[in-house]
C-alpha cells in the first residue's frame, strides 16, 4: 500500500520540540571544543601536537556520515520511525563517551575517546538536519534551522561554561595532582546526562511521517540491502550533488578551518598570551582556560539571541547575503584576537563569533534544502558534511608542520589564519544562486 501524507504546517511549539534535542547535542560539541585542546596539554600534549590528535574524529566522521544518513532515509520503525533510532543510538553512546573522557590517563585514551565520541555524536546529529526537512514545509525550513541554531548556542552557553561556574559558583576544588581538574570531569558528567535527555525529549515528544509516496514493505526491504549497493548509492550522489549545493559546499570548505583553528588554539592562547601562563601546571594556566570557556560560553549566547531574529534578516535580505555578512563579522571577530591584551575584549571578538556561528548553523542548510531530492535528503545531508571535516582533516595532518616550522607554535596566530579563511568563504557567497 503506497502512502502519500501531506505534511501539516508545524506550529511553534512543535518545531520547539522537534529541535530541542540539539541543546544537548551541543553540549557535547561544546565540551569537546572548549576543553580539549587543554585535556591534551593536561596530558602533555605540545602546541604542534595538537591537530594530529584531532585527526581520528574526521576520518571517521567522513566514513560515517554518508552512511548514516544513507541508513536513516531507508529506515522505518512502526514505533521511531525513520531518523528517531539515530538519534537514540547516538545519545547513549555518546553520553559514556562523555562519561569516560575526563578520565583519561594518557593522550592515546583521550584521543580515542574523542574518535568515540565524535563518531556517536554524527550518529545523531547527521538524522537531526533531515528530521527539519522531513517534518517541516519548505516556507518553514529556515526557522526550523534557525530554531536549531537557538538551541546550539543555549546548548554551547551552559556547556562552555560549566568548568568556570563549578570553581566559581559551586567552589569546587581542583587537586593539583590529578591530570585532569574535577571543574572539568564534573561538567563533561552533566554534560552527558544533558545530551542523553534532551534527545529523548525530542524523540518522546515528536513523531515522524512515512516516507512519501513509498511502500512502507518495500522500503523495509531497502533498508536490507547489502554495503555494496549503498556504496554505489552513495558515489552515485556524490557524482550528482546539485549546483546549488556545490556552490554552498565551497563556502563550507573555507568556512570551518577558520572555526576549527579557532577550537584548536583558542583557549590555550588565552591561558598562555593573555593570562602570561608559563606552562599547564600553572594556575595561571587553569584561570585562563576558564575565562576563555566563558568567552565562548559568551558567543554562544550571543548566537542564541541572533538566531530568534535571523530568519527575519534573511527574509528581508536573502539568505546568501545574510550569510555572507554574518561570516565578515566573524572573520573580524577571529583577526581581532590576536590584538588583545586585557581580557574583557575578549567578549567583543567572540560577540562576532556568535554571530556568525548562527548563520553557519541555519544558513547553508536552508540554502541547501529547497534543492535535494526527498528520498535521498539523509545522504546528501551527510555528504554535505564532507564539505566540514576534509578541512579537519587537513588542518589536522599539515597545520601541526606549520605551527612547528613556520608560525613559531604561536597559537593567537593559528586564530587569526582562521580569520582571513573565514574572509574568503564569505566572498565565495557570491557564487551562491538562490531561488
Amino acid at each position: 500500500m503506497n502512502v502519500t501524507l501531506t505534511k501539516p504546517r508545524m506550529s511553534f511549539w512543535q518545531i520547539w520540540n522537534m529541535t530541542f534535542g540539539f541543546c544537548g547535542i551541543q553540549f557535547g560539541w561544546a565540551l569537546q571544543m572548549a576543553n580539549m585542546s587543554s585535556i591534551y596539554e593536561y596530558l602533555g600534549a605540545n602546541a604542534d601536537e595538537i591537530p594530529l590528535l584531532f585527526l581520528a574524529a574526521p576520518l571517521t566522521g567522513l566514513i560515517v556520515q554518508p552512511i548514516v544518513g544513507y541508513l536513516s532515509d531507508r529506515t522505518w520503525h512502526p514505533v521511531l520511525g525513520r531518523r528517531r533510532p539515530y538519534f537514540l543510538i547516538g545519545a547513549v553512546l555518546s553520553t559514556i563517551a562523555l562519561i569516560l573522557m575526563p578520565n583519561s590517563s594518557a593522550l592515546w585514551m583521550a584521543a580515542g575517546l574523542l574518535w568515540i565520541m565524535d563518531t556517536s555524536i554524527n550518529i545523531s546529529m547527521e538524522p537531526f538536519r533531515a528530521f527539519v526537512v522531513d517534518n517541516l514545509l519548505e516556507e518553514q525550513r529556515t526557522i526550523g534551522f534557525s530554531m536549531q541554531s537557538l538551541f546550539i548556542g543555549l546548548g554551547s552557553v551552559i556547556a562552555s561554561a560549566l568548568p568556570w561556574m563549578m570553581d566559581h559558583w559551586f567552589q569546587v576544588q581542583n587537586n593539583p595532582q590529578e591530570a585532569i581538574p574535577a571543574t572539568v570531569r564534573l561538567s563533561f558528567y552533566i554534560g552527558g546526562a544533558a545530551f542523553l535527555s534532551s534527545v529523548l525529549y525530542t524523540i518522546l515528544t515528536t513523531k515522524e511521517y512515512p516516507p512519501v509516496d513509498i511502500d512502507i514493505v518495500l522500503k523495509k526491504q531497502e533498508s536490507n540491502k547489502g554495503f555494496g549497493a549503498g556504496a554505489v548509492e552513495i558515489f552515485h550522489a556524490i557524482q550528482h550533488m546539485p549546483q546549488r549545493m556545490r556552490q554552498i559546499a565551497l563556502v563550507q570548505f573555507f568556512t570551518w578551518p577558520g572555526l576549527f583553528l579557532m577550537w584548536f588554539y583558542y583557549s590555550p592562547a588565552v591561558a598562555r598570551n593573555v593570562f602570561q601562563a608559563p606552562d599547564e601546571k600553572s594556575s595561571l594556566y587553569t584561570e585562563g582556560i576558564q575565562f576563555a570557556g566563558l568567552t565562548l560560553s559568551f558567543y554562544n549566547l550571543v548566537t542564541f539571541l541572533f538566531a530568534l531574529i535571523l530568519p527575519a534578516i534573511a527574509m528581508r535580505l536573502g539568505k546568501r547575503i545574510t550569510h555572507m555578512v554574518c561570516l565578515i563579522i566573524g572573520a573580524l571577530g577571529l583577526l581581532s584576537v590576536g590584538f588583545i591584551r586585557e581580557p574583557n575584549l575578549l567578549f567583543v571578538s567572540m560577540s562576532c563569533i556568535g554571530i556568525a556561528w548562527a548563520s553557519i548553523l541555519s544558513m547553508p542548510y536552508a540554502i541547501l534544502a529547497g534543492c535535494l531530492p526527498d528520498d535521498k535528503i539523509g545522504i546528501y545531508m551527510g555528504i554535505f558534511n564532507f564539505f566540514i571535516v576534509l578541512p579537519e582533516i587537513i588542518a589536522s595532518l599539515f597545520f601541526g608542520w606549520l605551527m612547528a616550522n613556520v608560525l613559531g607554535n604561536d597559537r593567537l596566530l593559528a586564530v587569526q589564519i582562521g580569520g582571513g579563511l573565514m574572509v574568503l568563504a564569505a566572498l565565495l557567497c557570491f557564487r551562491i544562486k538562490e531561488d
